[in-house]
């Protein structure tokens, strides 16, 4: 946005490049922001900061149980969930998502099976990238349950929750749920995807329990440094003025979303379930049988994402985060590809 450009622009004309403390300002926008969109109060000193997503995720697959423990994830998932637990000699356990009626879910059934004694910690995607669903509060309810059974840590990725496009579905910060649930979550948030600000590397976790929260920061001492205060002042910018800026992007990405979907329906061979949440598209593209999706499309002039380092096989994932002109032509381009 406008706000963040010339916040930053304030800052470098400042001139002073040092190091610096996490603002006042920001930590109490942070806490006013968590009650206003999501009625869930939070003290200061839940706040971890750090300078991104994959950071928070690999900290708690550190921080969470002893080495040859259990990590659990739902499938297809954003790589770095897949390749967090192996940095810290934990077994990965994954529960491939099931398609009921267009709609992506858990199988809970596979869920509880996979759910052993040594499973500790378990990394949760809400809304979830790539497959665009904002899980219900039943649905998160299901799992939290056999979370709390098992005495299993969560830690809940929700970097995209200011991105949901169905308009009646509110997201659902999973440690809202209950206090037993908040006494065990790990949340992690960041203004990056919402506010396209991901290259100044600032996220935060919001971690209640004070024994699951020194553990992490603690995995972190050394290691990990805090964001770099450009980030604490985009951050700001972002979360204090560019309201406006948001909802007209929600706007744009659900005229974006909406287009795609009916575009993707015409073309054989190529399918997409209701997209709920984020700017990513998950495209099943089984029916075509290429050995190579990702290559085949991108030696016909479009970019996406390889379905593999997700967990699974036969789908591309499309970034709609562009200018409308950019994806029509995107989808021309498709089009000429399956032809």
């Amino acid at each position: 946005s406008d706000e963040i450009v010339k916040v930053l622009h304030d800052r470098i004309d400042h001139g002073i490049m040092g190091y610096t403390n996490v603002p006042e300002e920001l930590i109490q926008i942070v806490q006013d922001r968590l009650q206003k969109l999501y009625n869930w109060n939070t003290e200061p000193e839940w706040q971890v900061w750090m300078p991104g997503m994959v950071c928070g995720l690999n900290v708690a697959c550190r921080a969470v149980g002893e080495e040859g423990d259990d990590i659990i994830t739902g499938t297809p998932v954003y790589p770095p969930f897949l390749s967090a637990p192996g940095n810290f000699n934990r077994r990965l356990n994954r529960v491939p998502f099931v398609n009921n009626d267009g709609i992506w879910r858990y199988d809970l059934e596979l869920f509880k099976k996979k759910m052993t004694a040594k499973t500790g910690l378990f990394l949760l995607c809400n809304p979830h990238n790539p497959v665009g669903r904002v899980f219900t509060k039943s649905e998160l309810t299901e799992l939290t349950d056999i979370c709390l059974a098992n005495d299993t840590v969560i830690c809940s990725d929700e970097i995209h929750c200011e991105l949901v496009l169905s308009e009646d579905l509110p997201h659902i910060p999973t440690a809202t749920l209950s206090e037993a649930v908040e006494d065990k979550t790990i949340t992690l948030m960041a203004p990056s995807k919402t506010f396209n600000i991901p290259g100044f590397g600032c996220t935060f976790a919001i971690i209640k329990n004070t024994e699951l929260r020194n553990k992490f920061k603690r995995s972190m001492a050394g290691i990990v440094p805090d964001p770099a205060f450009l980030g604490y002042d985009a951050t700001i910018a972002a979360f204090r003025d560019s309201q406006q800026w948001h909802s007209d992007l929600l706007a744009y990405l659900r005229g974006n979303r909406d287009y795609l979907a009916a575009e993707i329906e015409k073309i054989k061979g190529i399918s997409m379930t209701k997209l709920e949440a984020t700017y990513l598209a998950w495209l099943d593209v089984r029916e075509l049988n290429l050995d190579n999706p990702c290559l085949h499309f991108e030696s016909h002039g479009v970019g996406l994402s390889d379905c593999k380092p997700f967990g699974t096989e036969g789908f591309v994932r499309l970034n709609f985060g562009c200018t409308r002109e950019m994806l029509v032509e995107a989808l021309e381009r498709i089009k000429k590809a399956v032809e």
